[in-house]
């Protein structure tokens, strides 16, 4: 397993999707769900087509932006204001992507687009 610091760790279930903001542990069942090409590794793409499923099952109400109302399981009011880029209140697809996708950079220490 390899530890991560990732805005989000998003976990689809058959219940739902499950959201956690807090440094995680990917263990193994997540990064095999994550790993699509099941090459042992979560490539940029990879990680970016599932949050872009994420933000979709996030945005309830279909509108294109997340409001405070649809992430207040998983953010609290300041990350929600740090994550909106623009303050106008809600986080659009853009703003959501560009921060996950900043935090994959991150937690990708090798600089090879994948995470191991």
């Amino acid at each position: 397993m390899r530890k991560l610091v990732l805005f989000s760790v998003l976990v689809f279930y058959p219940a739902g999707l499950a959201v956690a903001q807090q440094a995680a542990t990917m263990n193994q069942g997540q990064m095999s769900a994550l790993d699509s090409n099941k090459d042992g590794a979560v490539e940029r793409s990879e990680y970016e087509s599932f949050m872009t499923a994420a933000f979709a099952n996030l945005d309830k109400n279909k509108d294109g932006s997340l409001s405070p109302d649809e992430t207040k399981q998983a953010l609290n009011a300041q990350q929600f204001a740090a994550t909106d880029a623009n303050s106008d209140g809600k986080v659009t697809q853009k703003e959501f992507l560009d921060r996950v996708m900043a935090d994959f950079k991150t937690a990708d220490r090798s600089g090879d687009g994948n995470l191991k």
